[in-house]
C-alpha cells in the first residue's frame, strides 16, 4: 500500500476497492468451508473464532454497563471473559448471549462491508478491534494469539496487493460465517456427554429458568440465519458477473 500522506491514507481507508473476480468470491467460500470442516485446520483456525467469541462477551459486558475484568484465551482454543456487576438480570444474560453469536454477526458485518467493496476498511476495523481486545487480555497465550492475528491482518492490509487483500478478506468473512455454526454443535455434543455443565447455555438456563437446550437452539438459529444472510450478501458479488 503506497501512502503519501494522511489524506491519502484516509481516502484509501474509506474508499471502495475494485470489484473482486466472481471466481475469487466462490473459491474463498470453499476455502472457508474447508477450514471449518477439516479437523486439523479447524484446530488451529478455531482460535480466531474464540477471539471473536470472547470479544462478543466483552462487548456486551461493556454495552450493558458491567465492568470488564479481563479476557483469557487458552491453547486448547477455549476462553474466558470475566466481568463484574449484578449477577442476574438482562445485563448478565446479554453478556452470556454475546459469545456464541459474535463470530457469525461479525461475519455479517464483514459481508456488508465487502458488499460495498470496503476491503481496506474491513481489515483496519479488524485491527482496531484486536487492539481494543489486547488491552484486556490477562494471560500470555492470549496476548500472543491476538498479537499474531493482528500482525497478520496488518501485514496483509499494508503490504499485500489488492487482489491478495480481497482474497484474505473474503476468506476471513466466509470462515467466520461458517465457523460460527460449528461451535454450537460442539457445545451440544459436549453437554450431552456431561462435559460442559457450566456452559453459556447452562448459565443462561440458570438465570432464565428456561432449559439450556432452548439457548443452544437460539445460538444455532442466530448463527444459521447470519450464515444465510451473509452468503446472500457475498453471493451478489459473483452472481451478476456469471449471468
Amino acid at each position: 500500500m503506497a501512502i503519501d500522506g494522511v489524506s491519502d491514507l484516509w481516502d484509501n481507508l474509506l474508499g471502495a476497492q475494485p470489484d473482486p473476480p466472481g471466481l475469487l468470491v466462490l473459491l474463498t467460500a470453499v476455502a472457508g468451508l474447508l477450514a471449518v470442516g477439516f479437523r486439523p485446520v479447524w484446530r488451529i483456525a478455531r482460535n480466531a473464532v474464540t477471539i471473536a467469541h470472547e470479544g462478543g462477551h466483552a462487548l456486551m459486558a461493556f454495552v450493558t454497563g458491567r465492568r470488564l475484568r479481563g479476557i483469557r484465551l487458552e491453547f486448547d482454543t477455549s476462553g474466558l471473559t470475566l466481568s463484574s456487576g449484578k449477577p442476574t438480570g438482562p445485563g448478565m444474560m446479554l453478556t452470556l448471549l454475546g459469545g456464541y453469536v459474535a463470530p457469525s454477526l461479525i461475519g455479517v458485518l464483514g459481508a456488508w462491508l465487502l458488499g460495498g467493496n470496503r476491503i481496506t476498511l474491513l481489515l483496519w476495523l479488524a485491527i482496531v478491534l484486536l487492539l481494543l481486545m489486547l488491552i484486556n487480555i490477562r494471560n500470555a497465550f492470549g496476548v500472543v494469539s491476538v498479537l499474531v492475528t493482528g500482525a497478520i491482518v496488518f501485514a496483509v492490509s499494508w503490504f499485500a496487493s489488492p487482489q491478495v487483500q480481497a482474497a484474505f478478506a473474503y476468506a476471513g468473512v466466509w470462515f467466520l460465517l461458517f465457523g460460527g455454526v460449528r461451535p454450537v454443535f460442539e457445545l451440544q455434543s459436549l453437554r450431552r456427554r456431561g462435559r460442559m455443565r457450566d456452559s453459556d447455555a447452562d448459565q443462561l438456563a440458570h438465570l432464565s429458568h428456561v432449559p439450556a437446550l432452548f439457548w443452544v437452539g437460539v445460538f444455532l438459529l442466530v448463527n444459521v440465519g447470519a450464515l444465510v444472510i451473509g452468503a446472500f450478501m457475498l453471493a451478489g458479488q459473483w452472481l451478476p458477473q456469471s449471468a
